[in-house]
C-alpha cells in the first residue's frame, strides 16, 4: 500500500486499529495543523504593553475579528449581533486597516485570516477559545453553554475549529466584499 503525502504544516494522526472482529468499509486519513507557536498553544496573548492604543482609550468593549468575505464568518457576526442586545462586542473585518493593527498588537501577521480573534484591552483569544470567550459575552443560554465546552481539551475544540475553518470558503461560499457594516 503506498503511503500518501502529508500537507504542509501537518502531521499524521497514527489511530490504533479497529479490533479484527470490527469491519471497515473505507480507510480514512486524518491530518492536524500544528501550530507555529508551541509557547502560545493554550494561551491568551498578553496585550498589556498596548493598553494605550486608541482601540480602547473611548470605547473598552471587546473586538471580535472576523473574516469579512467568508460567508460562515458573516453569518457568525450576525448571530452575535443577534444575541448580544447589550451590544458588549464590537466587530472588525480582519482584512480592514484596523482588523490588521489589532491582529499585530495580538501577536499575529496582519495577513493572517486563518482564525477568529477576540480582542480585549489587555488580551486577545483565537480559535476555539475565542469562540467561548465570545459566548460569555452573549445572552443566555450561551455563556452556560460555554462553560461546559471549556471542559473539552483545547486540541479537541482547536481540531474541530481548524477543520471547519480550512473548508469554510468551500461549504459556506465566500462574498467579493464585507457584508458586515
Amino acid at each position: 500500500m503506498a503511503l500518501s503525502t502529508v500537507p504542509a504544516g501537518c502531521a499524521r494522526l497514527s489511530v490504533p486499529p479497529p479490533p479484527r472482529h470490527a469491519r471497515r468499509s473505507h480507510r480514512v486519513l486524518t491530518f492536524a495543523t500544528l501550530s507555529s507557536s508551541p509557547s502560545r498553544v493554550g494561551k491568551a496573548v498578553d496585550l498589556a504593553d498596548t493598553t494605550t492604543s486608541t482601540f480602547f482609550q473611548q470605547d473598552s468593549r471587546p473586538i471580535m475579528l472576523f473574516d469579512g468575505v467568508c460567508n460562515l464568518c458573516n453569518g457568525g457576526v450576525k448571530f452575535v449581533r443577534d444575541n448580544d442586545r447589550q451590544r458588549r462586542i464590537r466587530f472588525e473585518a480582519l482584512q480592514s486597516e484596523a482588523g490588521k493593527k489589532l491582529l499585530l498588537k495580538s501577536g499575529r501577521a496582519p495577513d493572517d485570516i486563518s482564525s477568529v480573534v477576540l480582542v480585549e484591552k489587555d488580551r486577545s483569544y483565537i480559535k476555539s477559545e475565542a469562540v467561548l470567550k465570545i459566548m460569555e459575552y452573549i445572552d443566555l443560554p450561551f455563556p452556560q453553554l460555554a462553560f461546559f465546552l471549556q471542559f473539552v481539551p483545547l486540541f479537541v475544540r482547536d481540531f474541530v475549529y481548524e477543520n471547519i475553518a480550512n473548508n469554510r470558503y468551500t461549504f459556506f461560499g465566500r462574498s467579493d466584499s464585507c457584508e458586515i457594516e
